[in-house]
């Protein structure tokens, strides 16, 4: 059954069986280069929807490609549909980061754990979408895999508090992509 809200969003009611299935919205930002893209395609069950445009700043040596508005993918894990929205990392598309935050159940920050200078960014980021909603979120540290990620670091690095889940991350591989989001739909139920 489709459905639309108030402010004209679309909202996709799926029933199995007469009962809804659990449908979360979860936000993936994090700083620039931190994986975001990865992440929602390498566990999405549908073709990822990007916004992937080339890189016309001095960021280009870094990577060829950045996303200017959102990576959209949808997954179900354990019977709850998760669609994922990754926010553009380059704060010059910052007026996206709200209008995706609305009607969030939960964020995840990613944050590449092997690029301590981007920990104040990926700070600010948990700042900003702490005060756009009250929902749980959670630390991801990608590229855990690489010499001289640790988790501590990052923890300091990003100003997570102890209450705050930060965990490893490998981006590129479901398995552990697949953990991070059992870890938020855990968070989102504790809340409910």
């Amino acid at each position: 059954m489709l459905m639309m809200n108030t402010d004209g969003a679309l909202q996709i009611l799926l029933r199995e069986g007469g009962v809804s299935a659990s449908t979360y919205k979860v936000i993936v930002t994090g700083p620039f280069n931190s994986g975001k893209t990865a992440f929602v395609s390498t566990i999405s069950d549908i073709d990822v929807v990007t916004t992937e445009k080339k890189i016309t700043t001095e960021d280009r040596g870094i990577k060829s490609e950045t996303t200017v508005a959102m990576d959209y993918g949808r997954v179900e894990i354990d019977g709850r549909i998760l669609h994922l929205s990754g926010t553009p990392g380059q704060t010059r598309f910052n007026f996206m980061w709200d209008i995706l935050a609305r009607e969030m159940d939960a964020f995840i920050v990613l944050v590449d754990s092997t690029d301590r200078p981007s920990f104040p960014d990926a700070a600010e980021l948990i700042s900003l979408f702490s005060s756009f909603h009250s929902v749980p979120y959670l630390v991801a540290a990608n590229k855990s895999d690489l010499p001289g990620a640790t988790l501590d670091e990052v923890r300091r690095g990003t100003n997570a508090g102890p209450d705050v889940t930060v965990m490893p991350c490998i981006a590129t591989q479901k398995s552990s992509v697949r953990r991070v989001l059992l870890q938020v739909i855990e968070l989102i139920e504790a809340r409910r």
